[in-house]
């Protein structure tokens, strides 16, 4: 019998200790912790709530299949979880069978871009991302969630290279002024917060590779 231990910290040790006994206990837990989460993130990148299932279920397998390489010495486990969800999610979305897909069901995605929309928003992501300046948001909503490379962002929004990185540093210092912020608040989105970690952590790693 397993003994949900209290506190998050405590969770993903537990959580942790499972995989790498490789019990299947672990996979219940992530799933029961984690999924909201975890789907948010997916939905947001494919914006396709078939895709984003099958993209969750894939993740999980992955996390199964790859749970000897997590190390809690390289951070926490949650954050290990979405880089997986984040990296599967992307590459489903560059997938050749995904655009054709998109192109087939575009009517059905415009019917349920809102209720989509509704699904994010439930887990207060999109209020915290809200927050941000529009141009800062957008770097994110490309870097972090569609995976493009400074240099395709460059292409993309038609700015020198320089400008995007400059936009860069100002998004990673914007973004922890609203995470530290909202983690103090009485009233902050624990579940948001959870997601915003990740996205500052990833967000340091990639403005320091920028600085070359």
């Amino acid at each position: 019998m397993i003994v949900y231990l209290s506190g998050p910290m405590q969770r993903e040790k537990e959580i942790t200790d499972l995989l790498a006994r490789k019990d299947q206990a672990a996979i219940a837990m992530i799933y029961d912790y984690y999924a909201a989460a975890l789907y948010g993130t997916i939905l947001r990148i494919v914006q396709s709530e078939a895709v984003a299932e099958d993209v969750l279920q894939d993740t999980l397998l992955k996390v199964w299949r790859y749970a000897d390489r997590y190390d809690s010495r390289q951070g926490r486990l949650f954050t290990w979880l979405i880089n997986i969800a984040r990296n599967t999610a992307i590459d489903a979305y560059r997938s050749k069978s995904y655009r054709q897909q998109s192109e087939n069901q575009s009517l059905e995605f415009a019917v349920n871009h809102e209720a989509q929309q509704k699904n994010t928003d439930s887990i207060g992501l999109n209020e915290l991302l809200g927050k941000l300046d529009e141009k800062h948001k957008e770097l994110i909503e490309l870097a972090y969630f569609k995976g493009y490379t400074q240099a395709e962002i460059s292409e993309f929004l038609e700015l020198p290279l320089g400008t995007v990185k400059t936009r860069m540093r100002s998004a990673l210092q914007a973004l922890r002024v609203m995470f530290e912020d909202s983690e103090v608040s009485s009233g902050g989105n624990q579940a948001a917060l959870l997601l915003v970690f990740p996205i500052v952590a990833y967000w340091e790693r990639e403005t320091q590779k920028w600085k070359e």
